[in-house]
């Protein structure tokens, strides 16, 4: 009646175990440098990009990611370009990885920027994945920590009211064991008022404002605020070294850059320094007037290349080196945690047992 013709049909999975469960159909950091990876390497061998495509898409597990390359290569063979077709999934290709492949189609590069973008996609998984690893152990102590002090103060402490009922305690075991009542009777009041605080903090950080706050709040935090000041330093130099050699001009470089940054201060200052360049100005004519947040080592490099040409390797170099500093300071904070937290488990699980044992032997006596 209204001209419309079925031209696709998939059942629909009714019982809950046959759904699929939207957590593993998340598309991925690593499925994207998987897709890029196969895509740089059939592109190379001279498959064209459609056909790449769909024999990516066929080997592909996840649907919905499935779905999407397929959709990718539909607009492609309509007769869109690679980067024109990516750029209708904002959520899955960065402005960096539409940019490269956009650099590649215009300098008729294409296979070598893809080259480019996978060999950044990948030193950025594997370094973003040894900051995750390094944080993993300390976050594991923490959780088995508040665990038992949980199950302590919950289970065992009431238990120890009647015992206690009567007698002149110590400040330190009236205090434990008036938290355990309150958390008894009260469960619900602490649960609620964590979750609330969460939601209101997700909330405040997702505004301009509350972005603007946290990161400058961050960055001036001891030890914590130069290890984030590290890692903005590697992805600003990563991205611009990969971008350039990609063959984009450096305004361009600069913007995108600035795009795929999460620290409002950085992305503000690679701003400026972009407007500087197009002015006719030197990258480092800006980023000198920031020492705080460039150091002279990044600023040397930067300049270096400037007189020789060669931004995108001086860059390079800076990378290789502030991910060691990196790797070094991550070990070395590891490494301190780890005593710290013992300390503190030690300590407060220490505290309530001296608490409770010190009425008991007052009973003894």
């Amino acid at each position: 009646r209204n001209n419309i013709y079925v031209t696709f049909l998939e059942e629909e999975k009714t019982s809950i175990y046959g759904r699929e469960i939207a957590i593993f159909e998340r598309v991925t950091s690593k499925d994207i440098v998987l897709f890029s990876r196969q895509l740089a390497i059939m592109f190379k061998a001279g498959v064209p990009i459609v056909e790449s495509l769909r024999s990516i898409a066929k080997q592909t597990k996840k649907n919905r990611f499935r779905e999407q390359i397929n959709k990718i290569g539909d607009k492609v063979e309509s007769g869109n370009t690679l980067s024109q077709s990516l750029e209708g999934y904002p959520k899955l290709f960065t402005p960096f990885y539409i940019g490269m492949v956009k650099s590649g189609e215009v300098s008729g590069r294409l296979s070598e920027s893809l080259e480019y973008l996978v060999d950044h996609l990948e030193q950025e998984y594997n370094f973003n994945s040894k900051i995750v690893a390094s944080l993993v152990y300390p976050g594991f102590i923490l959780f088995v920590f508040v665990a038992i002090l949980v199950l302590l103060v919950v289970f065992v402490v009431p238990k120890l009211s009647d015992i206690f009922e009567g007698m002149d305690l110590p400040l330190m075991t009236r205090v434990v064991l008036g938290t355990g009542e309150l958390l008894v009777k009260w469960w619900w009041v602490p649960i609620l008022g964590i979750s609330a605080g969460v939601f209101f903090f997700i909330r405040f950080a997702r505004t301009e404002a509350g972005k603007k706050t946290i990161d400058a709040v961050s960055l001036r935090i001891p030890i914590v605020g130069e290890f984030i000041k590290k890692i903005n330093l590697v992805r600003i130099a990563e991205n611009i070294s990969t971008l350039i050699a990609g063959g984009l001009p450096i305004v361009q470089a600069l913007e995108v850059t600035a795009g795929v940054l999460g620290s409002n201060t950085y992305r503000k200052i690679i701003h400026e320094t972009r407007d500087g360049v197009r002015r006719g100005e030197l990258m480092s004519a800006t980023l000198t007037k920031y020492p705080d947040f460039f150091p002279a080592l990044f600023l040397q490099m930067v300049i270096v290349g400037e007189k020789t040409g060669n931004v995108d390797s001086s860059l390079s170099n800076v990378v290789n080196f502030y991910q060691g500093d990196i790797d070094r300071s991550l070990e070395g904070m590891v490494k301190l945690l780890e005593p710290l937290m013992i300390i503190l488990i030690g300590g407060m699980i220490g505290l309530m047992v001296i608490s409770i044992l010190t009425p008991i032997y007052q009973i003894t006596i």
